[in-house]
């Protein structure tokens, strides 16, 4: 399987001098290529007819071979994942504003966006932790890097291919995927039922409880000062939004990480699979009143849910997703569901047979029934047809 290593440079004056020319003038050339493909063949350039446009010219301006054909084929990339939204209608209908602006006018790159290098203009000295790296101004020898233990041993023994250059709020870092091998699936014992919520951000069926109070706490305390940021409408005031949400976005990724570490750890130790609920389209499907509106659009069950399926893919545990619907209304021991069942939101008790408990709980205990049955059904001996 494939992971992304990421480790940081340590360069000096000179060499961050050297970088941050290298990387203005690599994102100034895709957009002049961005530009000139959209103006002949709109969002459809491919790399070859970019290529006998542009490289010349991007020679011309100062970057070398490797970097001109890595500009050209970001920009035929970008102009592609565009164009595969748009089909899918990530961008909305036709006749969606938001869509008419991105097919008005070429794709555009911002002056820190990342730059890729392969092996024939980035090096790794992985013994005295430097790299050799191409830039505007020769080529720099000796950049220091560092990272973890575990990053900088991935890196060792498994990179493989592109490395991305990137400096994001002052720090210079590389990008580097690695491929490790994938451990073998274990046959569980059992499974692990997750449900995930936003007044509780994952519950689990053996009663773990990981509340959403903080993070929506102080995704308020954000909320508020974004708000206070925003009716000053000062070019400060827009920095500091831009650096408050990727502080708040790195929060919630560290939350996440934290429940799908422990949800992880759980079922390696107790050799059972992860079972969770297909969730996909549900903002589209739930309606809810304006004032929950950015709860429910800030509700991070998808990146959770990805973590969780990412790290148990790394410790060899399956995963499987089940239908959600009515696993919070329907009664684990008779089966019996009602609407009535949850007087309140978080309270569960069954009509017919009195069963009470936390409503997420018995949503995450009818999660994992569903998977036994479900995964017995597709692991289970085919019929016999002679027999039949």
């Amino acid at each position: 399987m494939k992971i992304v290593v990421q480790v940081k440079l340590l360069p000096d004056a000179g060499q961050a001098s050297a970088l941050a020319a290298t990387l203005s003038a690599a994102n100034d050339g895709a957009n002049w290529v961005s530009a000139v493909g959209f103006e002949r063949h709109g969002l459809r350039a491919s790399v070859h007819e970019l290529r006998r446009l542009c490289y010349g010219e991007l020679k011309a301006r100062g970057l070398g071979a490797q970097a001109a054909q890595h500009v050209i084929k970001r920009v035929a990339d970008a102009c592609t994942a565009l164009r595969a939204n748009i089909r899918a209608g990530n961008l909305g209908g036709t006749a969606s504003k938001r869509r008419r602006k991105a097919e008005s006018k070429p794709v555009t790159f911002r002056a820190e966006a990342a730059h890729t290098y392969d092996d024939r203009c980035l090096s790794w000295n992985h013994d005295q932790r430097t790299v050799s790296i191409w830039t505007l101004m020769g080529r720099v020898k000796g950049l220091r890097f560092t990272g973890s233990a575990e990053q900088l041993g991935f890196l060792r023994e498994h990179r493989r291919g592109e490395s991305d250059l990137v400096c994001r709020g002052g720090m210079w870092l590389l990008i580097a995927t690695c491929e490790i091998p994938e451990p073998a699936l274990i046959e569980p014992v059992d499974w692990l039922g997750i449900d995930c919520g936003i007044a509780n951000l994952a519950t689990t069926s053996d009663g773990a409880n990981y509340s959403g109070r903080r993070l929506g706490r102080y995704r308020r305390w954000q909320a508020r000062l974004r708000t206070r940021l925003q009716t000053k409408q000062t070019g400060s005031a827009r920095r500091r939004l831009k650096r408050r949400a990727r502080r708040e976005r790195r929060h919630a990724q560290h939350v996440n990480h934290r429940i799908a570490k422990d949800v992880v750890a759980v079922a390696e130790r107790t050799d059972r699979g992860i079972a969770m609920e297909e969730l996909g389209g549900i903002r589209d499907r739930v309606t809810v009143p304006r004032h929950q509106r950015a709860t429910l659009s800030s509700w991070p069950f998808a990146y959770l849910q990805r973590v969780i399926a990412y790290k148990a893919r790394r410790a060899g545990i399956p995963v499987i997703k089940v239908d959600p619907a009515y696993t919070s209304q329907r009664c684990p021991r008779c089966g019996h569901t009602e609407k009535a069942n949850r007087p309140a939101r978080g309270d569960f008790c069954c009509r017919r047979c009195g069963l009470a408990g936390p409503a997420d709980h018995v949503a995450a205990v009818n999660i994992r029934n569903r998977a036994r049955r479900a995964w017995v059904l597709v692991n289970g001996p085919a019929p016999d047809s002679a027999a039949a």
